[in-house]
């Protein structure tokens, strides 16, 4: 799904690793070495150890759908309607869960529980994590 106008993050010190990392195809999260934990939104500090060893880890891409809706309001410009807004769970761990779109599906096709795998939309510096079906 390549939107023509799509709302972009503001990059920072804390967040640019996640929105970057798709130029290599690769969707990495904050992950605590110390008890081996992901972290997202990206922080610092373990949310489970309060360990402060965290760094950004490649995941494997591969998620189903937790849950969805079907949006029908464009809120920009050139934003075709209808689309599906997910919740993905991502494999790695049961409560690694990304806000996305699913692309490469029609959204009366997206079902809970749908195997999906990251793809990335590019705009610049940014890649947008989006996921399609397997």
């Amino acid at each position: 799904m390549s939107q023509a106008w799509r709302p972009l993050p503001k990059l920072d010190d804390e967040n640019r690793f996640f929105w970057t990392s798709g130029a290599d195809g690769k969707l990495r999260f904050m992950h605590c070495d110390a008890c081996d934990y992901y972290i997202h939104p990206p922080s610092p500090m373990c949310p489970k150890c309060l360990g402060q060893k965290v760094e950004p880890k490649a995941v494997s891409g591969a998620g189903a759908v937790r849950t969805f809706t079907i949006n029908h309001q464009p809120f920009g410009p050139g934003l075709a309607t209808p689309y599906a807004i997910a919740v993905v769970n991502l494999a790695e761990q049961d409560d690694l869960n990304l806000t996305t779109n699913i692309v490469d599906a029609a959204p009366e096709d997206v079902r809970f529980g749908m195997p999906v795998q990251v793809i990335f939309e590019a705009h610049g510096e940014v890649h947008v994590p989006l996921f399609k079906p397997v």
